[in-house]
C-alpha cells in the first residue's frame, strides 16, 4: 500500500491498523535542536483518545485506550537530533470478535468493501487502516510540528471548534462569546462536545446521548482558525497553502467538504463589494493567490454522520458523531502543513 506519507519538507509517514499491535508515525525533516515536550504530546493524545476519561464520557466511543506514546528514535537528551523521529502507541483494548461478521458482510457507508476490492486482502478488524483510530498517528505528528513551530513562529496558534453538530449550530453572537472566552484564557476543551456555547453544548450533549442509546448518528461542521500565521507561506501553483490545508483535512475520514473564508457564499457576492471588504472580515480566509497574508486563516470542514448506526452501533463501541474527536486531529494536520510550509519558505529566496 502506497500513499501513507504526507508533506514535502516536514514529511510524516503513518503506520498501523486499528486492531494491530500498534499504530505510529515516522517524522522526517524535523531540524535538530527542537526541545521535545513529552507533556504536550501526552496532552494532545489525551484530547483525541476514546474511552471513559475527562469530560467526554457520554458522547464518544467507549473503547478504552491509554494511548501512551513510545518515542523510538530521533530524540536524545530532550531534543530532536535531525534524524527520523518514530513514535508509536500500542493497542490494548481491541475487541476483534465484534468484527467477525463484516469479514463477509461489509457495513453500509464504511470502506470495508472498497478496501477488499482494491487490495484483495485487507484487515477487516475495526476497519483496519481505514479506521478513525489511524488519526492517533496524525496527532503525534502534529504534536511534534507544534514543538517545532514554537521555535519558528512562536505567536502562531491553531484553534478548531464545533460550529454545528446535527441541527444545532452557533450564531454570530455565539462566535463573539467564543472570541471573548479564548481571550480570557479559555479553551474549546471547556465544553464536552467542543461546541463553545454553554446552552447549545448542553443541547448537543442530550442529542448525542440519545443517539448513542438508539443507534443514531450525526454529522457537523468544524471551524478552524490559524492566528498569527507568518505571511507568504504557500507555493503559488501546485502547493498553494489552501490546497495543502484542504488536502490535509480531506484526508481525515468522514470529511465531506472544506471551505476557505466565505466559502460557498462567494458565489452570490458582487465583486466590487466583495473585494472591498475590510481585512477584519477575512473574506479570503487569510490566503490570496495560494499564499498566506499574515491575517487569520479561517476554514470550515464538514463531516458526514458516522456510518455505524442502528443495531450495529448499539452492540459495538462507536462515536455517534465524529466532530468532537476530529477537532484535535484537524488542528494536528494544520500544524503539520504549517511546519512543512515554514520550512519550505526558507528556500524561496536567497536573502
Amino acid at each position: 500500500m502506497s500513499a501513507s506519507s504526507f508533506g514535502s519538507r516536514f514529511v510524516i509517514t503513518s503506520f498501523g491498523e486499528s486492531h494491530g499491535t500498534a499504530l505510529g508515525v515516522v517524522i522526517d525533516g524535523c531540524p535538530a535542536g527542537v526541545k521535545f515536550d513529552d507533556e504536550l504530546l501526552k496532552r494532545e493524545l489525551a484530547r483525541r483518545r476514546p474511552g471513559r476519561h475527562g469530560k467526554a464520557v457520554s458522547v464518544v466511543s467507549d473503547r478504552e485506550e491509554a494511548d501512551a506514546p513510545e518515542v523510538l528514535s530521533g530524540v536524545f537528551e530532550g531534543k530532536t537530533i535531525g534524524t527520523p523521529i518514530a513514535i508509536m502507541v500500542r493497542n490494548v483494548d481491541a475487541r476483534s470478535g465484534d468484527y467477525k461478521v463484516i469479514a463477509k458482510e461489509p457495513r453500509p457507508g464504511h470502506a470495508d468493501d472498497m478496501w477488499r476490492g482494491k487490495f484483495g486482502h485487507s484487515d477487516h478488524r475495526g476497519g483496519g487502516r481505514s479506521s478513525g483510530r489511524e488519526t492517533v498517528c496524525r496527532v503525534m505528528a502534529g504534536s511534534v510540528a507544534q514543538m517545532l513551530l514554537r521555535h519558528l513562529a512562536p505567536q502562531l496558534r491553531v484553534r478548531a471548534f464545533a460550529d454545528q453538530i446535527g441541527p444545532i449550530r452557533l450564531t454570530a453572537e455565539d462566535h463573539q462569546a467564543w472570541e471573548a472566552h479564548i481571550k480570557n484564557g479559555g479553551s474549546v476543551d471547556d465544553f464536552q462536545t467542543r461546541l463553545p456555547s454553554v446552552d447549545k453544548n448542553a443541547e448537543v450533549e442530550r442529542l448525542l446521548q440519545d443517539a448513542k442509546q438508539n443507534g443514531k448518528s450525526y454529522g457537523g461542521v468544524v471551524e478552524l482558525w490559524i492566528d498569527a500565521p507568518p505571511a507568504f507561506l504557500g507555493q503559488p501553483v501546485f502547493h498553494k497553502l489552501k490546497a495543502d490545508l484542504a488536502s490535509a483535512f480531506m484526508s481525515v475520514g468522514a470529511t465531506a467538504s472544506v471551505e476557505l473564508g466565505d466559502g460557498g457564499d462567494v458565489v452570490s457576492a458582487e465583486g466590487s463589494v466583495f473585494h472591498r471588504r475590510s481585512p477584519e472580515e477575512s473574506p479570503y480566509g487569510g490566503i490570496r493567490g495560494g499564499i498566506s497574508t499574515g491575517e487569520r486563516i479561517r476554514m470550515r470542514v464538514a463531516f458526514k454522520p458516522t456510518a455505524t448506526v442502528l443495531d450495529v452501533a448499539k452492540k459495538g463501541r462507536h462515536d455517534p458523531c465524529i466532530v468532537p474527536r476530529a477537532i484535535p486531529v484537524l488542528e494536528a494536520m494544520a500544524y503539520v502543513v504549517l511546519a512543512d510550509h515554514i520550512l519550505w519558505a526558507r528556500t524561496d529566496r536567497v536573502e
